[in-house]
Formats: C-alpha cells, sequence, structure tokens
C-alpha cells in the first residue's frame, strides 16, 4: 500500500547530515566531525531545574504556546542579549526545538504555489518544509560573496510569487554572519513589500568577533519578522527540545494553532530548566563559545597550512573547506576519508547543490579530539589521495 502514501513526502530525503552519519555507526574507531551538536554539557543549575521539575511533579500540559512564566522571562532575555521586545503573552510561544518553531511557521504563511527565497547552501531542514506545503524553493548561490545572502541578490529574485525570506545566520553549514550593515541594506529591500522574513537565530549567541544583530530589530521589519531561537546551541540543550518563536501577534496567534495541534505544548520538564536558563543563565554561552573561538581560530589555521581554500566562520561552529583541488565530488572525497583515515565529514551536497565541492567540519569537540582529526586529514590528503 505505498502507493497511497503522501506523493511529497515520498520524495522527501532522508538529510544528508545523517545519511552520513549512519554510515559511520560501522567503524568503531572513527572521529566524527558530523553532528551539529556541542560537546558541553547542560549547565549544572539548569539539569538541576529540571530535576526539581520532576520532584514537584510539575509533569502536566502547559498552556499551549509555553509556561507563561517562561514567556516573560523569554522577553526579557531577548530585550537583554538583543534589545528586541516582544510581549510575552501573545508574540512568543515555545516549542519543541527551533526545527518544529521552523515548521509550524512555515506551514502557518505558506500557500500552494508561494516561493521561498534562500541561500544555497544551507541547512537542509527548510526545503522538505516548504515543499510539503506545496511550495517553491528558490536558492540564491551564495558561493562568491562568503557565504552571504545580499540586499541585492534578494532584490533581483522577487516575484509576485514570493512570500517568504529566510535569512538563517549564524550559518549552519558555513559559519558565516551578515553584519549590521548587510542586514540593514536586505530591510532596505524588504521593508515596504509584503514578503514575511524567517530569521533563524538558533547560534546567535555564537558570533566571535562581533555581537549578532537581528532584522527584527530594525524599525518597520519585526510586524513582517518571524525570528526563530531557542537553548540547544547557547545552552548545550539539544536534547531537551526548547526552541522560541518571536513574532507580531497577528501572526502568532495564528502559528500557535498549527504548533497546537501539532505537539500540544512543549515539555514541561523541558519548560522549567529552560526557565532558569534564561532567568539565571545569560552568561552559561560565554565559556562555550570562548572554547569555540579558540576551535575556530585552530582548525582554520590548520587547514589553510595544508593548503584547503577555506573562509574563516564568523558564528556557530563549522567551517566549509572547498575540495575541489582534489578531482572528487564532496560525497566520494568524505566516504574515502572515512575509509581510509576513520574521519567523518558532512559532503557538502547535503546543504543543497550548491554545497558541491565543499565538506562540513564541525568543531563541537574536544581540542584533542580536533588536532587527531585534523592529523588524519593532513595524512590523507598528502598520501591516501594521490594512491586512489
Amino acid at each position: 500500500m505505498e502507493e497511497l502514501i503522501n506523493k511529497r513526502v515520498k520524495e522527501i530525503q532522508i538529510s544528508g547530515i545523517r545519511k552520513f552519519y549512519n554510515m559511520t555507526l560501522k567503524y568503531p574507531d572513527v572521529i566524527s566531525l558530523t553532528l551539529g551538536q556541542p560537546d558541553f554539557n547542560t549547565p549544572e543549575h539548569v539539569k538541576e531545574a529540571g530535576i526539581k521539575a520532576i520532584n514537584a511533579n510539575k509533569t502536566k500540559y502547559t498552556e499551549n504556546p509555553g509556561l507563561l512564566e517562561l514567556r516573560k522571562e523569554i522577553s526579557k532575555y531577548i530585550k537583554l542579549k538583543y534589545g528586541m521586545d516582544y510581549d510575552p503573552y501573545n508574540e512568543i510561544i515555545v516549542t519543541n526545538g527551533a526545527s518544529e518553531g521552523i515548521d509550524s511557521t512555515l506551514r502557518t504563511i505558506l500557500d500552494e504555489g508561494s516561493e521561498v527565497i534562500l541561500p544555497g547552501p544551507v541547512y537542509p531542514g527548510y526545503e522538505p518544509i516548504i515543499k510539503m506545503c506545496g511550495a517553491v524553493p528558490k536558492y540564491i548561490d551564495t558561493r562568491k560573496n562568503n557565504f552571504k545572502i545580499t540586499a541585492e541578490d534578494i532584490g533581483k529574485n522577487i516575484t509576485s510569487k514570493t512570500r517568504c525570506i529566510i535569512l538563517p545566520y549564524p550559518s549552519n553549514p558555513t559559519g558565516a554572519v551578515l553584519t549590521k550593515d548587510e542586514v540593514q541594506k536586505i530591510a532596505d529591500v524588504l521593508r515596504d513589500r509584503e514578503i514575511f522574513v524567517l530569521s533563524d537565530e538558533i547560534y546567535s549567541e555564537l558570533v566571535y568577533d562581533r555581537n549578532h544583530f537581528s532584522i527584527a530589530s530594525i524599525p518597520g521589519m519585526k510586524e513582517k519578522t518571524i525570528v526563530i531561537n531557542g537553548l540547544s546551541k547557547s545552552h548545550s540543550m539539544t536534547g531537551w527540545r526548547i526552541g522560541f518563536i518571536l513574532g507580531p501577534s497577528y501572526l502568532t496567534k495564528h502559528i500557535v494553532k498549527v504548533h497546537q495541534y501539532n505537539a500540544t505544548c512543549a515539555s514541561s520538564i523541558s519548560q522549567y530548566a529552560a526557565l532558569e536558563a534564561v532567568k539565571n543563565g545569560s552568561d552559561d554561552p560565554l565559556a562555550m563559545k570562548n572554547e569555540y573561538k579558540k576551535r575556530r581560530d585552530y582548525i582554520f589555521n590548520r587547514l589553510i597550512n595544508m593548503g584547503f581554500e577555506v573562509a574563516k566562520p564568523d558564528g556557530a561552529f563549522y567551517i566549509f573547506p572547498s575540495i575541489s583541488k582534489f578531482n572528487m565530488n564532496s560525497f566520494e572525497f568524505a566516504s574515502k576519508l572515512l575509509e581510509k583515515q576513520r574521519v567523518a565529514v558532512v559532503p557538502g551536497d547535503a546543504f543543497s547543490s550548491y554545497g558541491e565541492g565543499y565538506i562540513r567540519l564541525s568543531f563541537a569537540c574536544s581540542m584533542d579530539t580536533l588536532n587527531e582529526a585534523l592529523n588524519r586529514i593532513e595524512r590523507f590528503i598528502n598520501i591516501d589521495s594521490i594512491n586512489l
């Protein structure tokens, strides 16, 4: 009866990130630089808050948009961090991770035939949702602009069907970050147009050489922008599954309906842990960010010294070197590296066709692990690749 399954679902492919990660499982001695997951533990005070919630039997449903107390603290947290004002009563929704926030948002704003502009290469989680909505992803090639989408590019690609622009910065997989000036220019193009902006800011606390700047903070843009954020990357809470949707009330009142029927509410235990994180842990990301920055500088310098062409990431914990000089496509390079040296990276084509010719390395691992992985990569390009 497989022929009865929804056609759009049947056409969706498993994420290239997960697909390659699964290939690594048959190699017990592999060093994996594949998954976008912090290698730090959730802060102790946050874990304790979750434990206390369990012991206090706070295990019932919460309000659909999340605990009001949590939404109030999220409002304060976002104001403190980014200077943006969101009403906790009707402009904030707590979701099951940023991923559910993206899904609920896109299903709310997209219709059949709607077009969504997004940069390529890009995180592979957007396209399947866009297509399941019957909408059309339109990629903009950012490879010649250090992986940054520009106002000019957006302006050239807007049509009468354009419904949404996705701004996923800091970027997975490239680590690119838009400057305040670059964001302002994009806002200038969009301010007077009836086009939504989905600003995925899940890595906003991991910006290394400047402060994160959100397009929603620009006058005239909050009314059309949905900000996606959360605690997975900032507080190393991937498994707790807590994301935030921040948006104007005329829009969130509809998004919460999709969220309600999709998930009812986020985990109550996780919400109480999140309450502690945003209320008393606003500085928790700093130590992690400082360590990531050391690793960023180390991996960048090592790759440059090996002869890779690579842009220095300004945020997140990924680096995206070109492998075009090795005369292999990205999947072949990654497969051979895994086979010969037991290092797992993600082929660039997992991030759209514009990622072909690159590989993604995550530096969310210890410095010792990173050093050994890079030693193996160096052996591969100097010895193994020559003999292939």
